[in-house]
């Protein structure tokens, strides 16, 4: 019974994290010029729940920033980006602004 609470209790705590996630980073690929690049922009800032997108060529990330109390699913998000013609490989949710993002994968481009 113990064991059953505490699972449970990390699941609660699991969802509630994806709930309220401010930002989705995916790695996508497929991804190669400027014109993916603005079409999946394009694409995502459609939703209603999108704020701010950034997309990385080289890194082949793509990061949407939610509103405030917004939410998209997972499903949701592949399906846009999977029907535009790219393959979302993972996606990852966060509290991190979409601006620690951007400046993560600028200091990675210099790094290299």
């Amino acid at each position: 019974m113990k064991t059953f609470i505490n699972t449970l209790f990390l699941l609660l705590i699991t969802a509630a994290s994806a709930i309220s996630a401010k930002t989705i980073e995916m790695d996508v690929n497929g991804l190669v010029c400027a014109f993916c690049a603005q079409g999946i922009e394009k694409t995502l800032k459609g939703f209603d729940a999108t704020a701010e997108v950034f997309v990385s060529l080289e890194n082949r990330i793509v990061a949407v920033a939610l509103k405030e109390g917004a939410e998209l699913t997972d499903e949701e998000l592949t399906k846009a980006i999977t029907d535009s013609g790219y393959a979302v490989v993972a996606i990852r949710r966060s509290d991190v602004p979409l601006q620690v993002i951007r400046d993560r994968v600028t200091r990675e481009a210099d790094d290299e």
